[in-house]
């Protein structure tokens, strides 16, 4: 049974491609393959989440398409994401193999997991792996607001997500603006800092004041943001809390507080230190 609700139009955005994705999604970067992520993807799934985030740089792509067949949940109700690893060549046959590893006909989002070789290296790839039907939805991920651009000016098919770190301590307002005038949704990995930002003074105080946790304050500052959010754990506990972000509102103070907690300025970056 759903904690927090079957999937509602209250908690879902539409992609400029008209396809419609879940506000809420359950990331699994740094969970092993194996029991330990086919256990955790389940349990979001049991309660309730119906966006599920992997990678093929993450390495437990099997495990995501197991936890969906064990749920029992039918395919057409979870949106499935998975991203290219762009220090491979081909983002089509990459994404062939993905679904060969997920046990699936096709993914509802595919993105380009980082700029690797440039904005527009991977671009054809996976506009042929949309239209061999792979692929439902495209768009990149840690693109910046060059490469954004860049990417634009030439894609036939233009992506439909930019997904990046935001946090209250890493609210990238001069990318999320940049992102959403060229009509990509933005969502939100590591909400949570992997833990850090949940001991947080003014985190903990705002969420004592209101009744909550500091993990649901931080998701749903960027659910009030109109970011789609992508929290991690493998602890069932904090699976349900980390879902129950849509029964309450942060007041415009409690949002202005959050803001400012920045420290990128506002930056156009989507990282401040690149790994490739």
């Amino acid at each position: 049974m759903s904690q927090f609700g079957a999937p509602s139009e209250s908690h879902t955005m539409e992609l400029a491609d008209g396809s419609t994705i879940p506000l809420l999604g359950f990331g699994v970067w740094q969970i092993p393959n194996g029991p330990e992520c086919v256990q955790a993807v389940q349990a979001a799934l049991d309660v309730g989440y119906r966006h599920i985030d992997t990678a093929q740089a993450y390495g437990n792509e099997e495990s995501v398409g197991e936890a969906l067949r064990r749920s029992g949940v039918p395919r057409e109700e979870v949106f499935i994401t998975t991203k290219f690893l762009p220090s491979q060549e081909d983002a089509a046959r990459e994404a062939a193999h993905s679904l060969g590893r997920l046990g699936l006909d096709y993914v509802d989002l595919y993105l380009v997991h980082w700029p690797q070789g440039g904005a527009t290296r991977a671009w054809p790839g996976m506009e042929e792996a949309h239209r061999l039907g792979y692929a439902r939805s495209i768009g990149v991920s840690n693109f910046d607001v060059t490469e954004l651009e860049t990417l634009m000016g030439v894609a036939a098919l233009r992506p439909s997500v930019d997904q990046v770190q935001l946090s209250p301590f890493h609210y990238r307002r001069t990318l999320v603006n940049a992102a959403r005038e060229q009509d990509l949704v933005v969502e939100a990995y590591s909400p949570l800092g992997t833990g850090r930002h949940l001991s947080d003074e003014t985190v903990r105080r705002i969420a004592s004041q209101i009744g909550r946790t500091p993990a649901q304050v931080l998701l749903r500052w960027c659910i009030q943001h109109g970011f789609v959010v992508l929290p991690k754990s493998t602890h069932q506990d904090r699976i349900q809390e980390n879902a129950r972000i849509f029964d309450f509102n942060l007041s415009p103070a409690d949002m202005s507080e959050l803001d400012a907690l920045d420290q990128t300025g506002g930056t156009h970056r989507a990282q401040e230190r690149k790994w490739w």
